[in-house]
Order: C-alpha cells, then structure tokens, then sequence
C-alpha cells in the first residue's frame, strides 16, 4: 500500500512539473522569438497570454473528460497534448507556434483540473500537504525553466526553438508513470485501483465514478470558492507581470527587479508546503482564518510598496509567501468543499475556468491604468481594493462545510 501510494504521489509531482515549465519559458526568450519570426509586439504579448486563456477555456470540458474518460486516462491523452504542443510550437512550420501553444495550453488545463480531483481521491485526508507540494513542485519547474531558457537558446536566430522544445522530455517522464496507472485502472474496470491512503472504503466505493449530485454552478459555496479563486489569480497574475516595472520606476535597475523576482519564487515555493500543512490542521475548523492571514500578507506588501519602496526585501518575501500560499488554499478548497473526486473536478472545472477568465484581463487592466496615469500609485492602490472582495470570498469559501 505505502509502495503504491508513493508512486501515485511520484506521478503527482510529475505532472505539477509539467504544469508551468512550457509557459514561463517563453518570456526570457520571447525578443528572439520576435526578431526570428518578424513578430509584432501584439503577437508577442497574444503568445504569451494565450495558455492563461486557454486554462480557462478548456477548464470548462475537463469535468466532462474525467467523467467520461475516469482521470488515469484524461491525464495520458492531457500529457501527450502537452507534449504535441511543445514540440509542435517548436518545428519551422507555418502556423505551428499558435497550434502548438493551444494544444500546450489545452493540455495544462485539464491537467490543472484533473489533479486536485486526483488528491481527493487518493489522499483524502492530506489535500493540504499534497496540494502544497505539487504547487512548491510546479513553482519551482517554473523558475529553472526561466533560469535555463537563455543559456538554452544560445546566441543562434532559432535557438528559442531548442529552449521551447527540450520540455517535451519532462511530459515523457510523466507519461512514463501514469500510463501503466491507466493501463492498470483499464484492467480493473471503472475507475481503477483506488492507491494512496482512503481511510473509509465504504465512502470509496461510494465516490469512485459517481457523478456529483450537486453541480458547483448551482451552489452559493462553489461561487465563493470561484470567486476566491478567480480574485486570488488576478491579483497574482497583475503583480507578477507588473512588479519588475513598479520596482523600476522606485529607482531599481532591471537587473535588481529581476533578482528580486527570483526571491519571489523561492519564497513562494518554501511557503507553498507550510501552507499545505496548515491547512490540514485546520481540517475541523476550516480555513477562513488561513484566508484571512495568506491575502493580508500580500495586502502589507502592496502597501508597503506605495510607502515605503526601499524596504523591497521585506515586501518580496511578504508578496511571495501570501500568493503562494493564497494559491494553494484556493487548490485545496476544490478537494475540501466536495464529497467525492468527481464533485472536487466539476468544481475544480468551474472554479477555474472562471478564475483564469477573469485572471487575464488583470494585467490588461493594471497596463491601461498605469498609462492612463503615468504612475504605479492608482494600480497598485486598486490592486490593494481587490483584497478587500478576495478576503470576503476567501472566508466564505473557508468555512467548514460542502456543496452537499
């Protein structure tokens, strides 16, 4: 059992690997990729904000994947998508950069619906812990892709395409793991070998390919946990496009604004697995205190930034901590708030096709205002606002209790 329930685990954190690497390449690169395909800077920016589109589209059709296709199965044909599209985006053929990325993008988002669903399943009474390592896995994937992107593409026209293709590999070692898991659950029949640690097997039999009896769109509890969700992402997504030009503009060089993004991430990572512990501690009494104290964290630090620019350490650590840990508690709330794994997908589903909507148009909105004003100080004060609503959701959501 404990063999089997870690190589369900393995196959976890393989695929959080897989999850952002492909996406946070391409911003390093992205000028060599302009200049080799005589990109405008609109393309350049569509690029880049394409798979976060995708995560939100395609959220929507991942539940019905899972329930048609159970997640052994949605993961394999999700994984060699992803695959497809990173090589494809990475060959000279006309128009295969856009298919290749929508594929990539199609292939992350049922990926990023199917996991928690697979948490819930397998290691219901660890969501917290399990959710925090697969974020702090797919975090730090992210930034040794950004670290490695350059170095990769060398000083040649077209060395992008090696920086953007080499990902495949990482979606091979996944597929490595979880088709004999698919292969497996085939051969036991709907559903599969339930692995990890279930510790009531009546609940088991009772979750294991059932449909929810509650949709999410129809519950008061899956629109907080959506809309926690959707407000936590927006925030996130403006900071981390925006911060380096806000640190600029205080004086920084874009070299320091640059470091100073990496500690961003190394503390997001080292914070997503102590929030993933505290939130199953707080199993019995919810998480709606956790809400409270991960969004504070980075409130302070947007607040901080408008008064007092210079103490930039201080900030980035509160920034890092607070949106990863936000993250994870928003992950967690799609396993916490359901009864079985084909509920915590469905709300999973909704939660993040809404959420990655409404995520894109934040930078979008942070842009224009900072043009309109010609400062930081009116963003980064609406962004401060947005906390406000993201905490109220947040401690709705956190409350101890289901969609049944």
């Amino acid at each position: 059992m404990w063999v089997s329930g870690g190589l369900v685990l393995v196959g976890v954190l393989a695929i959080a690997a897989n999850l952002r690497a492909a996406i946070t390449v391409v911003g390093p690169v992205a000028d060599d990729v302009a200049a080799d395909l005589d990109l405008l800077a609109t393309q350049v920016s569509l690029l880049v904000s394409l798979p976060l589109l995708c995560f939100g589209a395609f959220a929507l059709v991942a539940p019905r994947l899972l329930a048609r296709w159970g997640i052994e199965a949605t993961a394999v044909v999700a994984l060699t998508a992803l695959g497809v599209g990173i090589v494809g985006r990475s060959l000279p053929l006309t128009g295969a950069l856009w298919v290749g990325t929508v594929l990539l993008g199609a292939g992350v988002a049922t990926l990023n619906v199917a996991l928690p669903a697979l948490v819930k399943r397998d290691f219901p009474h660890h969501v917290g812990r399990l959710t925090g390592a697969y974020s702090a896995t797919q975090s730090a994937f992210a930034a040794i892709s950004a670290v490695v992107a350059v170095p990769l593409a060398g000083t040649q026209p077209e060395g992008w395409r090696i920086a953007f293709g080499i990902w495949a590999g990482l979606t091979l070692v996944a597929l490595g793991l979880m088709v004999p898991r698919w292969r497996a659950s085939v051969r036991a029949g709907s559903g599969g070998p339930r692995l990890g640690e279930v510790a009531d097997p009546t609940a088991a039999r009772a979750t294991v390919g059932a449909a929810p009896s509650r949709a999410p769109w129809r519950s008061a509890l899956g629109w907080q946990v959506a809309c926690y969700m959707g407000l936590q992402s927006t925030f996130y997504y403006s900071v981390v496009t925006w911060w380096p030009s806000v640190e600029t503009a205080a004086g920084f060089t874009s070299g320091a604004a640059g470091a100073h993004q990496g500690l961003l991430q190394v503390t997001g990572i080292l914070a997503s697995l102590a929030a993933g512990r505290l939130i199953d501690r707080s199993r019995s009494r919810g998480q709606s205190g956790l809400v409270v104290a991960f969004s504070g964290l980075s409130a302070v630090a947007v607040a901080g930034e408008l008064v007092a620019p210079g103490w930039w350490a201080v900030w980035i650590v509160l920034l890092g901590a607070g949106t990863a840990a936000s993250f994870v508690t928003a992950l967690s709330l799609f396993s916490l708030r359901t009864e079985g794994h084909a509920q915590a997908a469905a709300l999973s589903g909704m939660a993040q096709a809404f959420g990655y909507g409404l995520a894109a148009l934040g930078p979008l909105l942070v842009g224009t205002l900072h043009d309109a004003t010609a400062s930081w100080g009116i963003p980064l004060a609406i962004l401060l606002a947005m906390k406000v609503p993201e905490i109220a959701a947040g401690a709705l959501a956190g409350r101890r209790r289901t969609i049944e």
